[in-house]
């Protein structure tokens, strides 16, 4: 997953795009009077790279300086919509992208720490902060006078003589000004402030409520033969959790999905079954951290949002810069796979019951279950067991020998560990990218182990961002949620955490390859369908026969993984997919049926209208629950994905149509990799994407390969045009994309 600036929150989509900072000119005062010269943020950093010194920050910093930083922009927008001389090209585009350096400085630090170590401090300053930054957002793009000039520009853009970044960026602000509500009447237009107001205050409560949520649902188990089946390893982990809640025996924490890891192991089916019951009700107790109440009024006020802009719904309004451009594009996109999975599906479930009648159980198979028997027929089938391949993957040698080993390969980068830079947490680990030449190319942080304090998922995202104008290189993060070994334990991770690795790190390499004069423009800041293609295609290198001997070594005997055990992963790939691919497209489905609400439905019984919307999806939700259920989808309630979840299986399809390329065109070698840079991974949001993609892959991706990745029959995936289920293009259209938020 990719994060952008997480102003709070993920709903103000477009001042989270909008440039907030710029390199002050040699004169200029560095910080407004009214942020303390003894603040941290007061002075751009001194570390490399402009890496913010975390061993300054303290928690009380950032509320001060976030509202310095908001003062300030303010000024400065106002002093260039209020200029009087005519707009040009440099006096109000390139002018507000000098705007907000204090802001956004300190806003990328607060936005990393608060999502993965956050505090009541940080908490509170989000939930203070949230409501304001939609004001924010409103005072700039609201303001009728800095439209006009940018109206003005737009309009007579043939006789500028623009290059076509500078074109570019002209488009994606005079587009995020209408999609803000720059044209709408006054009428409208307060009512939009009272509607984005509220949503901010709301998005930032729920991802509150789900973060208590997530720990207090955490399993807690007295009795260890209720753990039957895990290894000594996770029986630790969970000893260690128990230790830090200060209960006794054993916890198994919740992860951000539905399935929890665990539910391969355990032997005992009401454990399983009160481990699922535990992930799925959640958030859904009548407590203080219920969600429901407020994802019902989420989706009810972007419904009416939508139809201020004269959209039927707030999926058709959100996704008017994404390649999919609409609703229809994207739901006709999943369905066109729903028949293929949900075959899938069936073939998977009747091995299982099968299996657990032959082994004389006594209940009937849950989805708790799915994965207990999932795990033993693939033992069965492919003598493939998941625990014999964690000795080979030891996280700090999956990260150096393998995610850090293909980027070398692939681009001739390499990474010198930094001991000199400080970071949130002790566990993190901070590294300096260089690129073939020897020249510094970005800093790379890491943090892998799950916490209390951490939102759930995997994500990247930016401290500092790229910009030739600003003189800025990438200072990068990824987040995971592993589970941290006990003491004296190696740090060993499953290959679905390795695959997470590489999915993670390819977001960070095309945030790293940003090469952009305009940072509204740079690196991952293209439109959600588009941004996840260089993670999944990046995910592809784990297996690559160059790349896996290479850290997929025994951490106790050293050998590297057998030539057999790699056979086997290599025919397993597809096993299960069904399930693990229904899971995901279900929520995808969820999502934009939320997102569909006209203006005037009343508020949703959160429950019922999932069930609902589960039932019409074409797939097996009974024993293949959502990757997310709603009251704990945080995706689209507060990280910004809102009606374009559906971009994960968007993109695998990118993602797998342009790994085929490489395969069909020598696969892992130096040129491909340069060339893959140099045409897609460096080009940030400067061109269609669609235009981008056909350039260098030389056609428009193709579903087949999608369909191959994952074993699905193509004879159920209706060709375009047909009746049933809705046509979806196998070509992806052609699109001007302006979305600058994105962010599994």
């Amino acid at each position: 997953m990719h994060r952008t600036l997480l102003f709070t929150t993920a709903a103000l989509a477009v001042i989270s795009a909008a440039p907030l900072s710029a390199a002050p000119k040699a004169n200029a005062p560095t910080a407004p009077s009214t942020l303390s010269a003894s603040n941290p943020f007061y002075q751009r950093s001194t570390l490399p790279l402009e890496t913010p010194d975390f061993s300054k920050i303290k928690d009380s910093d950032y509320l001060p300086a976030i509202l310095a930083g908001m003062a300030e922009q303010k000024r400065e927008v106002t002093a260039i919509a209020n200029q009087r001389s005519a707009p040009t090209f440099e006096n109000t585009v390139v002018a507000m992208e000098n705007t907000g350096l204090l802001l956004e400085r300190a806003n990328l630090a607060f936005s990393a720490v608060n999502g993965a170590n956050t505090n009541d401090t940080l908490q509170a300053t989000d939930t203070k902060t949230s409501p304001m930054f939609a004001a924010h957002n409103d005072f700039i793009y609201l303001n009728a006078k800095l439209f006009q000039r940018f109206k003005t520009l737009h309009d007579n853009q043939a006789s500028l003589n623009l290059n076509p970044e500078q074109a570019k960026l002209l488009d994606v602000y005079y587009n995020q000004f209408v999609h803000a509500g720059a044209e709408l009447s006054p009428a409208k237009q307060t009512q939009l402030k009272a509607y984005n107001q509220r949503l901010s205050t709301l998005q930032t409560a729920f991802g509150q409520k789900l973060l208590a949520a997530a720990k207090a649902g955490a399993l807690h188990v007295t009795d260890p033969a209720a753990l039957a089946g895990l290894s000594p390893a996770q029986l630790a982990a969970a000893q260690e959790a128990a230790k830090g809640r200060k209960v006794a025996g054993y916890v198994l924490p919740l992860q951000n999905t539905t399935q929890q890891p665990s539910l391969e192991s355990l032997t005992s089916h009401d454990t399983r079954q009160k481990l699922l019951d535990a992930s799925l009700n959640r958030a859904e107790h009548g407590d203080a951290n219920d969600t429901r109440a407020t994802i019902s009024e989420i989706a009810q006020l972007r419904a009416k949002k939508a139809a201020l802009f004269g959209n039927t719904n707030f999926a058709d309004y959100t996704l008017y810069d994404q390649m999919a451009k609409n609703r229809a594009t994207a739901v006709g996109f999943l369905d066109r796979l729903a028949p293929a999975v949900s075959a899938k599906q069936r073939q998977e479930w009747a091995d299982i019951e099968a299996l657990a009648k032959s082994q004389g159980a006594t209940f009937q198979p849950t989805a708790a279950d799915w994965n207990f028997y999932a795990e033993q027929i693939r033992k069965q089938r492919y003598a493939l067991n998941s625990d014999d391949l964690k000795p080979y993957f030891e996280f700090n040698k999956v990260l150096t020998d393998g995610v850090f080993y293909a980027a070398y390969q692939l681009y001739g980068l390499t990474f010198t560990e930094r001991k000199d830079i400080p970071t949130w947490n002790p566990d993190m680990r901070v590294f300096q990218v260089n690129n073939a030449d020897g020249s510094q190319l970005a800093i790379f942080m890491i943090d892998p182990w799950k916490r209390d304090n951490k939102n759930g998922g995997a994500w990247m995202s930016n401290l500092v961002n790229q910009s030739t104008l600003r003189g800025t290189k990438p200072v990068i993060y990824n987040v995971e949620n592993f589970t941290k070994p006990a003491p004296g334990q190696p740090a060993l991770i499953s290959f679905d955490d390795v695959t997470t690795m590489f999915h993670e790190f390819g977001h960070a390499l095309h945030g790293m390859f940003a090469a952009q004069t305009y940072p509204t423009l740079s690196g991952t800041s293209v439109a959600r369908d588009f941004v996840e293609f260089p993670s999944q295609f990046n995910e592809n290198w784990a297996l690559d026969p160059k790349i896996l001997p290479h850290y997929a070594v025994h951490y106790q005997t050293g050998k590297t993984i057998p030539a057999d055990l790699v056979q086997k992963i290599m025919k397993a790939r597809t096993f299960n997919q069904g399930y693990e691919v229904g899971e995901a497209l279900e929520a995808a489905r969820l999502d934009l049926d939320w997102h569909s609400l006209p203006a005037t439905a009343p508020r949703q019984d959160v429950d019922k209208f999932e069930a609902q919307a589960l039932a019409s999806g074409g797939f097996d939700t009974k024993d293949v629950p959502p990757r997310y259920r709603s009251s704990y989808f945080l995706h689209i309630w507060a990280n910004g994905y809102s009606a374009a979840y559906y971009a994960y299986a968007w993109t695998r399809m990118l993602g797998q149509d342009a790994f085929a390329t490489f395969e069909n065109n020598g696969g892992l070698t130096r040129a491909n990799g340069q060339r893959f840079r140099d045409m897609v991974l460096s080009r940030g949001n400067t061109q269609d994407l669609a235009a981008m993609y056909r350039g260098w892959a030389g056609h428009d991706p193709q579903i087949q390969p999608y369909l191959d990745y994952y074993g699905l029959d193509s004879r159920l995936a209706p060709a375009p045009g047909a009746s049933t289920p809705p046509p979806v293009p196998v070509s992806v259209p052609a699109a001007t994309t302006n979305k600058t938020e994105r962010g599994q």
